[in-house]
């Protein structure tokens, strides 16, 4: 059966860290050199279609890109296995952006090559969990017994549900919106823009009196694209590690291809 990446329970938390660490740095091979990656991306994507279009590329592989599926045959009414079983037929793997939860695994029901779950509405995001835990064991050596504070749209951020579901081992803390009054210390805050696509209503700001209250060792993550919740001013703090963090992407998501595969 073909193995497809949906969730991070389908692969090696493990083995894909201390392999995106060898790729950092010791560099890659044209490990795939011949096999075909498609982008299928049903929602509009910056850093996760970059960085797998990239990260074949070093690969030495190729990419075939449909970054807007209004100008393929889903404009004329095609539904989402059909167009997964054709691209299927024409590459080696599918990373999919599809908008309903559930639609990366029935996707993966009906594809000849496997699928990566790109994010799946406001399901899961499993390869951007793995970038952010791979940020978190760079900075702390380890993924389990951290405190770990969530800040944003905690209902729709689907990058929350899988980063939250991945770290069963730490202790978390869960805010929707900031108070200083209520401020957890913790050793990772993540931060999440509102989702106002997914009907989500509000707004919230990282402010200097929160900074003030974090540990000197904690660090901030954001997935990004980021709104007003993170001020451009913080970025210079040396607690900010989104930037490192959208860099990895790119090491976790070679890794990631080639364990997904077949060589």
């Amino acid at each position: 059966m073909v193995k497809s990446l949906i969730t991070t329970d389908d692969i090696s938390i493990e083995s894909i860290l201390y392999k995106a660490a060898n790729i950092e740095h010791y560099g890659s091979s044209p490990s795939l050199s011949g096999k075909i990656l498609t982008n299928l991306f049903y929602e509009p994507s910056t850093r996760t279609s970059s960085s797998f279009a990239a990260a074949m590329l070093r690969l030495g592989g190729q990419v075939i890109s449909i970054n807007d599926v209004n100008y393929s045959s889903v404009s004329k009414g095609e539904n989402l296995e059909d167009t997964i079983r054709t691209m299927s037929s024409y590459s080696d793997a599918i990373v999919l952006r599809s908008k309903e939860s559930g639609h990366a695994a029935k996707a993966a029901a009906v594809s000849d090559v496997p699928v990566i779950n790109a994010g799946d509405g406001n399901g899961e995001h499993p390869t951007q969990t793995l970038l952010d835990l791979y940020t978190i064991w760079k900075h702390f050596g380890r993924i389990d017994d951290l405190r770990i504070t969530f800040v944003g749209d905690i209902e729709n951020g689907r990058t929350i549900h899988s980063l939250d579901k991945a770290t069963p081992n730490c202790v978390k803390n869960y805010r929707d919106t900031f108070s200083t009054d209520d401020w957890p210390e913790s050793d990772v805050y993540y931060l999440t823009r509102v989702q106002r696509e997914r009907g989500s209503i509000g707004t919230y700001q990282l402010t200097a009196e929160h900074v003030r209250a974090m540990p000197d060792q904690s660090i901030i993550l954001h997935p990004f694209p980021r709104n007003e919740e993170l001020p451009t001013w913080f970025d210079t703090d040396p607690r900010a590690k989104y930037f490192e963090q959208m860099k990895n992407g790119l090491f976790v998501r070679m890794a990631i291809l080639e364990s997904v595969i077949k060589l």
